[in-house]
């Protein structure tokens, strides 16, 4: 004797990764695994681990690293809880959440895109410089072009892009946009403003 389910009862199938991806909103979720990602060598560094860190990092900051320099280890620490940050940014993007804090995280967002885009294409275009011949650099960081043109630049650019991205959802999906949209924009013109000071006063 067989047991007919009733159409109410029916299973169906679970859904793929990729809808799962869209229904939560995949640009937090790359915005979360690049923040995880990133500072995952923050951290290790920070700890005493040499991880990629003589290869891809200019050798004045990795003496810093090798010495234990208090001040450099506490940037390290912070520059990881940064990232962390900006992981749990993208988390927060991935759903409505209250007037104030959905303001705040779009806001946060909207800088996040400038200033790693912003950095991203900087390292990109002074590598082409070096590579191109038009810019010299010290011998010491000939070797190191090359991984600032191939791998930080387009890893800030992706991380800056994957920001706007799950800002613009976030925004596509909440009721009030205009306020949303204008919370974005301030954002991205402080994080303008604060990168162009930066670069004027020579510490960018």
């Amino acid at each position: 004797m067989t047991n007919k389910r009733a159409p109410d009862e029916e299973v169906h199938p679970a859904p793929s990764l990729a809808l799962r991806l869209r229904r939560v909103g995949w640009p937090g979720v790359a915005v979360a695994a690049w923040g995880f990602l990133f500072a995952a060598p923050s951290f290790v560094w920070a700890l005493g681990g040499t991880f990629g860190l003589q290869t891809t990092v200019a050798p004045p900051l990795v003496k810093l690293a090798h010495d234990r320099v208090t001040w450099f280890l506490a940037v390290l620490w912070v520059t990881g809880f940064l990232k962390l940050f900006g992981a749990l940014i993208g988390i927060a993007l991935m759903r409505r959440r209250g007037k104030w804090t959905g303001r705040l995280t779009v806001f946060c967002g909207g800088g996040a895109t400038v200033l790693l885009v912003w950095h991203g294409c900087q390292f990109v275009i002074h590598g082409v410089l070096v590579e191109a011949g038009a810019r010299a650099v010290a011998p010491d960081l000939v070797g190191l072009t090359g991984w600032y043109l191939c791998l930080w630049g387009p890893w800030f650019i992706a991380g800056g892009l994957a920001f706007a991205a799950a800002d613009a959802r976030y925004v596509c999906r909440h009721d009030g946009r205009r306020e949303v949209r204008l919370c974005g924009a301030a954002g991205a013109l402080s994080a303008l403003l604060l990168s162009l000071v930066s670069v004027a006063t020579g510490i960018g």
